[in-house]
């Protein structure tokens, strides 16, 4: 998932900021090594629920960082001032203004910044300026913050990699109405006078949701993007790649072409396509990167248009095992369908778990998925990480979930809703050992670990 700030229903795919990283990630416990906190205080922030609210993960983990921040304010850690220094100097293009705009989110409340001050509202130097000056110190705050998420992540990376570990990362194709990124780029946003979505991102009815979903998040100015070389774009896509080896690009046919939905409807329904980049803004990307470590996220409505796109510059695509066999039943999801070029999933975050999948599937279903995969019945969780493991497909994953053979009640996410997801997560009881020793097995006996 994205490592960006979640929103109030603890979405991360509508964050206040694409470059800001999700603070409630910082690990505490490297906080103590670090001297900015001392054990004792961890003890406020432990976690009983099996599914806590974010407002309680939050106000646990900003009392953490409150009192790090206070330390380090006090002189502790002084060897890290310099490094501080060095990553607000290094990150301001993006951290000025997102350190502002989530100061001022704070002072004004939950309301969006369109109701802000026309003055703010419209970004003028003076109102900007005195902002600044009178939130200094949460600034400083929030600052220091985004400085411990990227210091813990980039040694999380590093130690990935001494062990040969590459990390995969997502990002969302739009970014969300209320956030920085709006705040503070306009002119590459379809925005009325009052810098108000004119017309807003979703995709129409699929095999989803009925009456299609409709993110609500503005899109983008194409033209006035590509006159700027595409430049918002490849900074973001910049910062992606130093928090991981390869993307996946939520909503790739978008690039080809967008479901443009007037704001103010009530569904996805009644949207129009709109053509998109396409291969202008690849070939960009590629330009200012040599290669394009990209996963394509070509699921739902696919034309060949799109296909012939991201085949065009060799991106995998998704194969998805649960739509082979329930719900959309496409046969380009069938393993001996797969090319080597793709990556196969058993579920993503929007599927049911496995074993909440085969629960809700119909006699006809299990049927054929019983013909397909011989004695799937008896553990159809292990049956589909399988069938993804032995695919031709160069990249194989399944969630955790499947891979410990959990129940519907630790889906992820649920599509066309707004409440209620986002909130599994792995409890140590879990993981216990020889948990994963068959995924090891597999790994073995289909050779995955002599792929790259």
């Amino acid at each position: 998932l994205p490592l960006c700030l979640p929103d109030f229903a603890s979405s991360p795919y509508q964050s206040v900021s694409t470059f800001a990283g999700n603070t409630n990630l910082i690990s505490p416990e490297l906080l103590v090594r670090d001297g900015l906190l001392d054990r004792n205080d961890l003890g406020d922030a432990i976690l009983t629920e099996e599914r806590p609210a974010e407002a309680t993960i939050t106000r646990n983990k900003q009392g953490l960082l409150r009192r790090a921040w206070e330390r380090f304010r006090g002189g502790v850690c002084p060897t890290l001032r310099a490094e501080l220094a060095a990553f607000c100097a290094a990150e301001g293009t993006w951290l000025d203004d997102f350190s502002l705009f989530f100061a001022l989110k704070k002072k004004h409340g939950p309301a969006g910044w369109h109701t802000w001050d026309p003055h703010l509202v419209e970004r003028q130097p003076a109102a900007l300026n005195q902002a600044r000056s009178e939130l200094a110190s949460e600034i400083d705050y929030l600052q220091f913050n985004q400085f411990l998420f990227y210091r813990q992540w980039t040694a999380l990376k590093a130690h990935a990699h001494q062990r040969g570990v590459r990390l995969i990362g997502d990002i969302p194709i739009y970014v969300a109405s209320d956030s920085a990124d709006v705040w503070a780029n306009p002119q590459f946003f379809l925005l009325d006078a009052n810098r108000r979505p004119t017309f807003v991102g979703g995709v129409p009815p699929d095999y989803f949701a009925t009456t299609g979903q409709l993110w609500g998040s503005p899109l983008y100015d194409w033209k006035e993007l590509k006159r700027a070389n595409y430049s918002w774009w490849i900074a973001r896509l910049r910062k992606a790649f130093e928090q991981v080896d390869l993307i996946r690009l939520d909503h790739f046919r978008g690039l080809e072409a967008f479901w443009r939905i007037p704001a103010g409807d009530p569904t996805a329904e009644f949207g129009s396509w709109q053509p998109g980049p396409g291969a202008d803004l690849l070939e960009t990307i590629r330009a200012a990167f040599g290669q394009l470590a990209i996963i394509a996220e070509d699921l739902g409505v696919i034309t060949p248009e799109v296909d012939a796109l991201r085949q065009a510059f060799h991106l995998p695509g998704m194969k998805v095992l649960q739509f082979a066999f329930a719900g959309a039943q496409e046969d380009r999801f069938l393993p001996h369908h797969h090319e080597q070029n793709t990556v196969v999933y058993t579920g993503t975050h929007d599927n049911d778990t496995a074993i909440g999948w085969y629960a809700s599937m119909t006699e006809a279903d299990h049927d054929f998925f019983r013909r397909y995969v011989p004695n799937a019945d008896q553990d159809p969780a292990r049956a589909l990480v399988r069938e993804a493991w032995r695919s031709p497909a160069d990249l194989a994953i399944a969630p955790l979930q499947d891979v410990l053979g959990l129940g519907a009640e630790a889906r992820m996410n649920l599509p066309g809703t707004a409440t209620g997801n986002w909130k599994w997560r792995v409890s140590a009881e879990d993981l216990q050992p020889g948990a994963l020793d068959y995924l090891g097995e597999f790994t073995e006996t289909y050779q995955r670990m002599h792929r790259d």
